[in-house]
């Protein structure tokens, strides 16, 4: 069930637009004012929220601001100014959407629908193209280029992310240093297989916790390296 949070400060429009929501199953909390709504935006998890743009405490502006910053989710902002300016400042501050009031409950509950849909579609889009590869608490984003050890990021330079990915892609198989060198520098080593050495020390120094006992890349006396699972 979605979560829906309001935030606003006239209590009869927010009930109202709350009854009509949760008749649409949706799950709904109302806060009243600026400085309540603003915690709630940052420290609870919902799926979309309808912001009032005239609060006590903290204008919706400023909310939308902050929240924009943390937070990717949909935000419908509701005024009762009809002015232009207003409108354009609060979808530049990134609002998805600009209610006037008044307006009908059953328009809000529409908008609300349409934008989870369409957020929910970008979600489901993004998870579904990148490719992700996780092992043991090492997570490789092969198409954001990106490397997470046990939830922390870590920076890789290309060909050490590239010879970790080409590793992971292969687990349990050994590797020697040419065959290594090959694959990921697309040439012969001609005496540059040390390249693989340093990188592969490079590599283990990001991803494993005692480097000199290697968890994960494992060093095969007299043949190479493998990844181990």
């Amino acid at each position: 069930m979605s979560r829906i949070l309001i935030i606003e400060d006239e209590e009869a429009i927010a009930e109202l637009e709350k009854d009509y929501l949760e008749l649409s199953d949706f799950e709904v909390e109302i806060k009243n004012d600026g400085e309540e709504g603003l915690d709630a935006a940052l420290n609870d998890n919902y799926n979309l929220i309808v912001l009032d743009l005239m609060l006590p405490g903290i204008d919706g502006f400023e909310i939308c601001k902050t929240v924009r910053e943390k937070k990717n989710i949909p935000i419908i902002m509701v005024s009762a100014k009809k002015e232009d300016i207003d409108k354009i400042r609060g979808l530049g501050l990134g609002a998805d959407d600009y209610m006037t009031k008044p307006f009908s409950p059953s328009e809000l509950v529409a908008r609300v629908k349409a934008h989870l849909a369409r957020y929910e579609r970008l979600v489901s889009k993004t998870v579904e193209s990148n490719d992700i590869i996780e092992i043991r608490g090492i997570k490789i984003d092969k198409t954001a280029r990106r490397v997470w050890v046990d939830g922390v990021e870590k920076a890789f330079t290309g060909k050490e992310f590239d010879l970790l990915t080409f590793l992971a892609e292969h687990p349990n198989h050994v590797f020697t240093k040419d065959e290594l060198f090959r694959e990921i520098w697309d040439m012969e080593s001609i005496g540059d297989i040390a390249t693989v050495t340093v990188h592969i020390k490079k590599i283990r120094e990001k991803v494993e916790f005692d480097s000199a006992n290697p968890q994960y890349i494992e060093t095969i006396w007299g043949v190479g390296y493998r990844f181990k699972v």
